[in-house]
Parts: structure tokens; C-alpha cells; sequence
């Protein structure tokens, strides 16, 4: 076989297999005829003419993700470190623009975040830093989304994902936060005390209560047991004056019998005699009869003044 023959065989296969190229799912290629935009291929096999076409370039049409680290300072001039995540694509329609118009989009972007979070970060303390850190994001996505449409790209997501303050004031903030969990377990405690000490008093209150109840509830029986007694000695012929001498000299030597039942009593000297008795009987009955005596010489007094 002629060699030159072979040569032009070799020559024509890498030719026409120069002309097959193939583009994956989620890509777009940039065909250029002589240094000119040509056409824009997208996924599965595709042909361009050999020596005259080229691939300029791919681009990805996946959802990407720029994470951007700005340190700025706060309205209370606490320096902080924010994590920026955007997410953006390639518009389908706008591949042309997105390839030509941008040489190094992850700069253009870093630049636009750089700017905003900037801007709105020093308009807040560093408390309203966490608190609104979606409205960061959505002025993010906001100026992002107004300047890179025009060049091809949609911005899909901005996340603000980190927010690092100095390592000295995250340890302040840590004991404040403690020493406020600290105040408020030690009101909560007083609060605990103060209703147990009422609670307390409350039912102090209420024995002291049953307990003058059970005395009163005492003394009427005992009052009404006497007043019984009485009005069965008088059956039997004997007065009120003689049923109540009995009934005292009878509960006093019961007193005696009680106290001497007592093995563990205290020494109590007590009058035994016979008239001891009588002579409480009627130390009593002078005794009210002297207290109604001065009770009638008051009222007359209070009688003659009016």
C-alpha cells in the first residue's frame, strides 16, 4: 500500500474525529469559528468543522456556591467575622453574557458582598448582628441580584452561615449571659422562700385557730358538764352555793389524784386540807363580786359625766 496514501487515511480520521465533541448534562460550550462566537452547544453529541471551529470554553449551568469571609466592625465597635454562602447559576438564556462579559465572576461577586455586609454591618450592635442576620442576607441577594442579572448570572441563595466575634467578647458575653442565669435562679429561689415561709405562717395561722377553737369548744362542755351538776344537786336539795363548793373541792382532789398518778411529775405543792376548797370557792365569789362592784361604779360614773 502507498505510504502516502496511508498518511492522507491517518490524516482524514483524526480530521473527521476532531469534528465529534461531546457536552455533558448541566454544561453549555462556547463554539468560536476563527476567533468568533459562533454558536452555543449544550449536552450530548455535538459537531463542529474541523481546523476552522473551536471550544472557546464550558460553562457549568449547576447551582455553585461562593463562601465569602468579610471582617468588618460593628455599631459598638466589636470587630466580627462574617461567613457570606451565595449560591447562583448561569442562566440558561444569558450563557453569552456570562461567559464574555465576565472574566472572573467569583471576584465580582466577593466584591459586591464585601460591599453590602460593610455597609450594613456597622449600622448595628453586635447583638442586632445575630438577631438580623436574614436581613443582611436579603440585602445581599438584593444588590446581588440587581448587578449580576445584567452578566448572566441568577443568584439563587445568600446565607449568612457564621458570625464570629473576638474570642474576648464572646467571653464577656458568656458571663453576662451566666451571670443573668445566676440572678434569675436566685429570684426564682426567694420566690420559693417567700411562699414557703407564707405557706408556713399560713398554716401556723390555722393551727392556732383550731387549736382557740378546741379551748372555747372545751370550756363550753366544761361549763355546760358544771351547769348540769348543779342543777342535779339542787334536785337533791342542796343550793347552788353547796353544789359548787362540792364540785370544787371534788375537781381539786381529783387534781391531787391525777398529779400522784404521775410517775415522772415534777415537785407541786399543792393546799390538801379539808377547807381548801371552800376557801378557793369563796376567794372566787369575791372576786366577782368585787368585779361587779367596780363594774356598777363605772357606769354610774360614765351616768353622772353625760
Amino acid at each position: 500500500m502507498n505510504p502516502t496514501f496511508i498518511i492522507f487515511l491517518v490524516l482524514g480520521a483524526v480530521i473527521l474525529f476532531a469534528a465529534f465533541f461531546m457536552v455533558k448534562q448541566q454544561t453549555a460550550a462556547i463554539v468560536e469559528r476563527f476567533g468568533r462566537f459562533q454558536s452555543i452547544r449544550h449536552s450530548g453529541l455535538q459537531m463542529k468543522i474541523p481546523l476552522v471551529d473551536r471550544i472557546a470554553g464550558k460553562l457549568s449551568l449547576k447551582i455553585q456556591q461562593l463562601d465569602v469571609i468579610i471582617e468588618t466592625k460593628t455599631l459598638d465597635d466589636v470587630f466580627v467575622k462574617l461567613k457570606v454562602s451565595v449560591q447562583y447559576k448561569v442562566i440558561t438564556e444569558k450563557v453569552y453574557d456570562a461567559f464574555y462579559k465576565l472574566d472572573y465572576p467569583h471576584d465580582q461577586i466577593t466584591s459586591f458582598v464585601f460591599d453590602v455586609v460593610r455597609a450594613e454591618v456597622p449600622k448595628m450592635k453586635l447583638d442586632d448582628v445575630f438577631v438580623k442576620k436574614d436581613d443582611i442576607a436579603i440585602a445581599v441577594k438584593r444588590e446581588l441580584q440587581e448587578y449580576m442579572t445584567e452578566y448572566g448570572y441568577d443568584i439563587i441563595k445568600t446565607l449568612v452561615t457564621d458570625i464570629d466575634p473576638d474570642a474576648q467578647v464572646k467571653a464577656a458575653m458568656n458571663r453576662i449571659n451566666a451571670a443573668d442565669r445566676e440572678k434569675t435562679a436566685a429570684q426564682f429561689e426567694g420566690d420559693a422562700q417567700r411562699i414557703l415561709i407564707v405557706e408556713r405562717a399560713k398554716a401556723e395561722a390555722e393551727s392556732k385557730r383550731l387549736q382557740g377553737q378546741g379551748i372555747a369548744d372545751q370550756r363550753r362542755e366544761i361549763a355546760r358538764g358544771l351547769e348540769e351538776s348543779v342543777e342535779v344537786l339542787n334536785k337533791v336539795g342542796i343550793n347552788s352555793q353547796e353544789a359548787s363548793a362540792l364540785i370544787v373541792v371534788t375537781q381539786h382532789y381529783d387534781t391531787l389524784q391525777s398529779i400522784g398518778q404521775e410517775t415522772n411529775s415534777n415537785l407541786i405543792l399543792l393546799p390538801n386540807s379539808p377547807q381548801a376548797g371552800s376557801q378557793m370557792l369563796n376567794d372566787m365569789v369575791a372576786s366577782f363580786t368585787a368585779s361587779n362592784q367596780i363594774g356598777e361604779a363605772m357606769k354610774n360614773a360614765k351616768s353622772k359625766k353625760e
